[in-house]
């Protein structure tokens, strides 16, 4: 005895949910699709780790590069490329350094750090930009460990 294959007409209905916005119909159980392939993942991390280290650059390596420049919270290290920068811009302004000068505005942030509004503003553009670059950076795949040996 052999099944008989049911006509189109006599097949089982399946209740159909239209989405009024896209237009398109689907049947209750379908999986919706997974838009995140394993490209789109990588994106993201790399975006979040670009992130991360943009925001550690701005909170933690510009006051640290700052200080190894010689200007630290003591005032301006002898014999460092602070003091060099101080003296030219003494010699350039006749004795002294002018106010809101490129080498009083390194002191003051030698002395005291950053500002709350020169963190977040720092922080923020410097995470965009880590995470734009992290998220570029990640679209090329990796290279192959080894070649295959030819045999």
């Amino acid at each position: 005895m052999s099944k008989k294959k049911p006509t189109p007409d006599e097949e089982p209905k399946k209740e159909t949910i239209s989405d009024e916005e896209s237009g398109e119909e689907t049947t209750p159980g379908d999986e919706p699709k997974d838009e995140a392939g394993p490209g789109k993942k990588r994106k993201v991390i790399g975006a979040a780790i670009g992130a991360t280290a943009g925001a550690a650059v701005a909170l933690v390596g510009i006051p640290v590069f700052i200080g190894a420049l010689g200007f630290t919270g003591a005032g301006i290290a002898a014999g460092s490329i602070a003091a060099k920068m101080m003296s030219a811009a003494a010699i350039a302004n006749g004795g002294g350094v002018a106010a809101g000068s490129t080498v009083a505005v390194l002191q003051s942030i030698g002395a005291a750090g950053f500002s709350i509004g020169a963190k977040i503003g720092l922080t923020s553009a410097l995470g965009t930009v880590g995470g734009a670059t992290g998220a570029w950076l990640s679209r090329w795949k990796k290279p192959p460990r080894g070649k295959p040996k030819k045999k």
